[in-house]
């Protein structure tokens, strides 16, 4: 059997996959390197470094600067992928034929480059970009960043559209393909789950001891969730309730700092969030956009007891069945309310088992994948 040589190119260094952009790339790049594909990995470097650990999964690791400012800004091209249109990255992936694996929206500039119209090209959807973007606008407070966030959906909107059928495009989620096939009559796109570093269920039976909302709180999206849960939903909830992620602003800490019942745990190390995570009674996972998948509400379910979710958190995931979801504040009062007594079982920790097992499967996953390419 040949060698399998492939190309990937992601918007960020994916090492250490401590957010939810990185999460499936890294464990992805173990599951193909294990599979015995020579992998050739070229990631944007601005500001999380080069990293050492990549090199044992990968044949070779390149590193590209990404044009901030100004300079990137065009009325044609979105923002993100402007920024990331590297000639040296190019010149690199034309030295052979092959097939490339594009890690999000971000890193589709070739596509438009004549020279690849040849080339076996994957695009891997992190979201549907236009859509999030559009959410960032209706989510943030500030004037010009809700300017750059209004510009940039309008732009990713009919740059989508013009890429939609230019490769083999694999989503996260189904609801991205009913966005992307309904949106932009795109043909060839399929589901594919992202890649995770749980293979079992841990969640532990019995009672946990707070309420826990955790995620990377310098997300817009994030901060207004956590804001919106205090003001709504922990109001006048007398349980304690812990928020927990990197890098919270200054006002969100004098926010959770006025809640009686509230406490922050502020960039906790990876270990210190799962052990948060397996002691909560309660994770509340609400969204305010239903694009993509949510690592944060997985890393729940495999690691945690009840979870809590909104119609936007779980639309279309398959994972109705173990959650309970709440369509407004008072439904997710009552429902937090009564479970908060209610000991997690070990019929539940089944019924999770047998719906992750079988669809976050690397191993399965990782052949499905490998079928597509070649």
């Amino acid at each position: 059997m040949s060698t399998k040589h492939l190309h990937i190119v992601c918007h960020d260094v994916p090492y250490p996959p401590d957010y939810g952009g990185v999460f499936d790339l890294f464990y992805k790049i173990k599951m193909l390197s294990s599979a015995g594909v020579q992998i050739h990995l070229h990631c944007f470097e601005y500001g999380r470094g080069e990293q050492e650990e990549l090199n044992k999964y990968c044949t070779e690791v390149k590193y590209y600067s990404r044009k901030l400012g100004h300079k990137s800004f065009s009325h044609k091209l979105p923002y993100i992928v402007c920024s990331r249109s590297n000639h040296e990255l190019l010149d690199d992936l034309l030295q052979d034929d092959y097939p490339i694996l594009v890690e999000g929206i971000h890193c589709s500039y070739l596509l438009n480059d004549p020279r690849f119209n040849d080339r076996k090209i994957i695009l891997r959807l992190h979201n549907v970009e236009w859509l999030y973007y559009k959410q960032l606008y209706q989510t943030s407070t500030s004037f010009f960043k809700k300017l750059y966030y209004l510009h940039e959906s309008k732009t990713l909107k009919q740059y989508e559209q013009s890429i939609a059928d230019k490769a083999l495009t694999i989503a996260v989620s189904e609801q991205d393909i009913v966005f992307y096939k309904e949106e932009f009559g795109a043909k060839n796109i399929y589901y594919l789950p992202v890649f995770l570093p749980f293979d079992r269920v841990m969640s532990q039976t019995g009672k946990g001891c707070y309420c826990l909302y955790h995620g990377n709180l310098s997300v817009a999206e994030n901060e207004k969730t956590v804001i919106w849960l205090l003001e709504e939903v922990f109001n006048d909830l007398s349980l304690p309730v812990v928020i927990a992620g990197k890098n919270p602003s200054a006002y969100l800490e004098k926010m959770i700092e006025q809640h009686s019942c509230a406490c922050l745990v502020a960039d906790p190390s990876e270990d210190e969030m799962q052990d948060i995570i397996g002691k909560a009674q309660v994770n509340v996972l609400p969204s305010f956009n239903c694009t993509g998948i949510k690592l944060k509400l997985l890393n729940a379910l495999f690691n945690g007891r009840h979870c809590v979710v909104n119609e936007q958190t779980i639309k279309n995931t398959g994972l109705e069945d173990i959650c309970h979801i709440g369509s407004d504040p008072y439904e997710l009062k009552d429902i937090i309310s009564e479970i908060f007594e209610s000991p997690f079982e070990e019929e539940e920790i089944e019924r999770r088992k047998n719906i992750l097992l079988n669809h976050y499967d690397n191993e399965k996953n990782v052949q499905q994948l490998i079928q597509w390419i070649w």
